[in-house]
C-alpha cells in the first residue's frame, strides 16, 4: 500500500510570523514609498510619502481602538505634545487663514502625529531593528542611484557638471538623498556595534562603509558635518576599543575610494575646504544662507514672543534681508530642466521656528527634542551598563535623533524627504519614552 505523503503542519511560530509583522507594516510601506520617484518633482504639495504617513496615523489609531489601551504615558504625551502650544499660537498670528492652516497641518504631521504613531507601532527591539535595516536598505538603493548619476553624468548640476548625486528626489530636493544615506549609515553603524551574531554585525559594517561613497558624492556639507558628529558620538558611547577599530576601517576605505580610485578628488577637496572658508571667502550659497539667518533673527526681534506667524518668513524676508541676498538658487539636471528656485526659508530649522513662532515656539519644539535626547541617552547608559542587550537600538535611536538635531543647523523641513524626519523622531521617541518592558523585549 502506497504511503500517503502530507506536508508537515505549520508550527505556531511560523503561523504567527506574518501576523506579528502587521503593526509594523505601515512603517515599512512608508520607507518603501521614499524609494520611489516623486511625481512632478518636489515643488510643494502632497507626495505619496505624505499620504502613507497619514495611513500610518490611521493604522495606529485603529490598533489603539481595537486594543482598548492607553495610547501614551503621561511623560510621552507631554514631550510629544509640547510643539502644539507654539504652533497653535503661531497659527493664530499667520498672515492668512489658509497659510496658517497649511503650516499647522505640516508641523503636526512631522513633529507630533507621525512620531507618536511610529512610537506606538514599534512594539519591541525586533521591530526597531527591522525598521533600522529597512532604512539601511533605502539608503543603499538611493545611494546606488546617486553613484550611477555621478558616473554617468545624469545627476543634478554642480559647478556646471551634472554629477551631484540626488537619488530619486531630483534637483529640487538635493538634500533628500543625502539625508536618506546619512540615516542609513547611522543605523548601519549602530547595528554593527551590537553584541549579536557576527554575520549581522559584519553585514552592517559593510553597509556603513559602502554608504560613505554616495554620501561624499552628494556634496552636502551639512550632511557631512552631521554624520561625522553623530558617528563620532556613537563610537564614543559604544566604547573606545570599538571606536579605534571602526575609525581605522573608515580611514582605509577613504584612502581606497579617494586615493586609489580618485573618486571626485578635485570637487570633493574643494567642497571640503569650503567648509572652513565661510568667513574669509564664502561662496554665494553661504552668503545667501547667512543673509537669511540674519533676516530671521531680525524678524524675531520685531516679535520676540510669538514671531511673524506660520508661513510668514517668505512674506517678511525682503523687508529684513540685505542686498547681499541673491534672487534664488539655480537647479538643473537629474531629469529636470533649468529652474530658478526662490529662497523661501532660512535653511536653519531653529531660526525658522524662532522667526515664525517666536521664543514660545522655539522653546516648545526644541524643548521636546531635548527631552527626547536626554531620555534616550539615559536609557542608553543603562543599556550599556546592563547585560540585557539593546545597545544597538539605543545607538540607532539616539544617533538618528542627534543627526537630525545637528542637521537642523543647516536645513529645515521641506520637500519629499521631510516625512523621513517624522519617522526617525518616532524611532527616537520609542527608545526614549516607551515603557521599560517594550525596551527590553
Amino acid at each position: 500500500m502506497a504511503q500517503v505523503l502530507s506536508a508537515p503542519p505549520l508550527t505556531a511560530g511560523a503561523a504567527a510570523a506574518p501576523r506579528r509583522l502587521l503593526p509594523v507594516l505601515p512603517l515599512l510601506a512608508l520607507v518603501v514609498t521614499l524609494a520611489l520617484p516623486v511625481p512632478g518633482g518636489a515643488d510643494g504639495g502632497g507626495t505619496p510619502a505624505d499620504a502613507v504617513s497619514g495611513l500610518v496615523v490611521v493604522c495606529c489609531a485603529l490598533r489603539l481602538v481595537r486594543g482598548r489601551r492607553r495610547p501614551l504615558t503621561r511623560t510621552a504625551a507631554v514631550v510629544l505634545g509640547l510643539p502644539v502650544a507654539g504652533v497653535a499660537v503661531a497659527t493664530a498670528g499667520a498672515a492668512s487663514a489658509g497659510a496658517g492652516a497649511e503650516g499647522l497641518v505640516r508641523y503636526l504631521q512631522v513633529f507630533v502625529l507621525v512620531p507618536a504613531a511610529v512610537m506606538l507601532l514599534i512594539r519591541d527591539r525586533r521591530d526597531a531593528r527591522l525598521l533600522a535595516w529597512s532604512l539601511v536598505g533605502l539608503a543603499l538603493w538611493q545611494g546606488a542611484i546617486g553613484v550611477h548619476q555621478y558616473l554617468t553624468g545624469t545627476g543634478a548640476s554642480y559647478q556646471g557638471e551634472m554629477v551631484r548625486a540626488v537619488g530619486t528626489f531630483g534637483a529640487t530636493d538635493i538634500m533628500g538623498m543625502a539625508a536618506v544615506v546619512s540615516f542609513g549609515l547611522v543605523c548601519a553603524l549602530g547595528l554593527a556595534l551590537r553584541s549579536g551574531p557576527a554575520r549581522q554585525r559584519t553585514a552592517a559594517a559593510v553597509c556603513a562603509l559602502a554608504l560613505l561613497l554616495p554620501l561624499a558624492l552628494s556634496f552636502s556639507r551639512g550632511a557631512w558635518i552631521a554624520t561625522a558628529v553623530t558617528c563620532g558620538a556613537q563610537l564614543a558611547l559604544a566604547g573606545l576599543r570599538r571606536a579605534v577599530r571602526v575609525l581605522a576601517a573608515v580611514a582605509a576605505a577613504a584612502v581606497v575610494l579617494v586615493g586609489g580610485f580618485g573618486v571626485g578628488t578635485a570637487m570633493l577637496q574643494e567642497r571640503i575646504s569650503s567648509i572652513t572658508q565661510v568667513a574669509e571667502a564664502p561662496d554665494q550659497s553661504v552668503t545667501d544662507r547667512y543673509t537669511m539667518w540674519t533676516a530671521a533673527v531680525d524678524m524675531w526681534r520685531g516679535r520676540p514672543l510669538t514671531g511673524v506667524g506660520l508661513k510668514g518668513f517668505p512674506e517678511h524676508r525682503d523687508g529684513h534681508a540685505s542686498l547681499a541676498l541673491s534672487s534664488g538658487s539655480d537647479t538643473d539636471g537629474a531629469g529636470a530642466g533649468f529652474r530658478r528656485q526662490p529662497l523661501l526659508s532660512p535653511h536653519n530649522m531653529y531660526l525658522l521656528v524662532l522667526s515664525e513662532q517666536g521664543l514660545l515656539g522655539l522653546l516648545a519644539l526644541a524643548g521636546s527634542w531635548l527631552a527626547l535626547l536626554v531620555c534616550g541617552l539615559r536609557r542608553l547608559v543603562r543599556a550599556r551598563a546592563g547585560r540585557r542587550g539593546g545597545l544597538d537600538c539605543a545607538l540607532v535611536a539616539c544617533g538618528v535623533l542627534l543627526w537630525q538635531l545637528v542637521d537642523f543647523v543647516y536645513a529645515d523641513i521641506g520637500g519629499p524627504s521631510t516625512v523621513l524626519t517624522a519617522l526617525v523622531l518616532g524611532l527616537a521617541a520609542w527608545w526614549a519614552l516607551a515603557s521599560e518592558e517594550a525596551g527590553r523585549r
